[in-house]
């Protein structure tokens, strides 16, 4: 059986303590997808799972690609500097947080094909918080999709605001009999 307490950066008691008690886990826990369940302490995550641990402000994405290991891109996960596609121990990826994992849609790839399509993008440093994040690497994983929640939802509202600028200007800059 996996351990994961043998892999936790912190204590078992300060990782309890900090999921009940840091902010930032409990606003993940409110937001968290119907897909998605904490993993359980002595819990294995399955071959090729999507794994989410909860930052200030985000979620961290990665693949579990078996031995107590996960691929992830490491951009801005420990530090304040981006960083490539690495493959790390489990306990570096959750850095101290919980650990959480999306159940696989039926559109799921096979989990052989995502461990491999995760280990073939390491060392890629091409990381883009708005196009080429944490999150669009793991979707393209398990689903084939380039996408990222995380990034709609924080670009829906530049969107809107560029719309309604574009139809004042139209409006501004229209025919006068067209504003009567």
């Amino acid at each position: 059986m996996f351990m994961r307490s043998n892999l936790v950066t912190a204590p078992p008691s300060r990782a309890r303590r900090c999921r009940d008690d840091c902010p930032s886990e409990r606003r993940f826990a409110r937001n968290v997808g119907e897909r998605d369940r904490l993993l359980a302490a002595d819990e294995e995550p399955p071959l090729g799972a999507h794994l989410l641990t909860p930052r200030l402000g985000y979620a961290h994405h990665g693949i579990y690609v078996g031995a107590g290991t996960v691929v992830h891109y490491a951009a801005f996960a420990y530090r304040c500097r981006r960083g490539p596609v690495e493959e790390v121990s489990l306990s570096r990826f959750a850095h101290g947080h919980s650990l959480w994992v999306r159940t696989a849609r039926p559109s799921a790839l096979p989990c052989e094909e995502v461990v491999r399509r995760a280990r073939s993008r390491i060392g890629e440093d091409s990381y883009r918080l708005l196009s080429n994040n944490c999150e669009h690497f793991a979707e393209w994983c398990v689903r084939g999709e380039h996408r990222s929640r995380q990034a709609e939802r924080l670009l829906a509202p530049l969107r809107w605001v560029s719309r309604e600028l574009g139809l004042a200007m139209r409006w501004l800059t229209g025919p006068p009999e067209a504003h009567t």
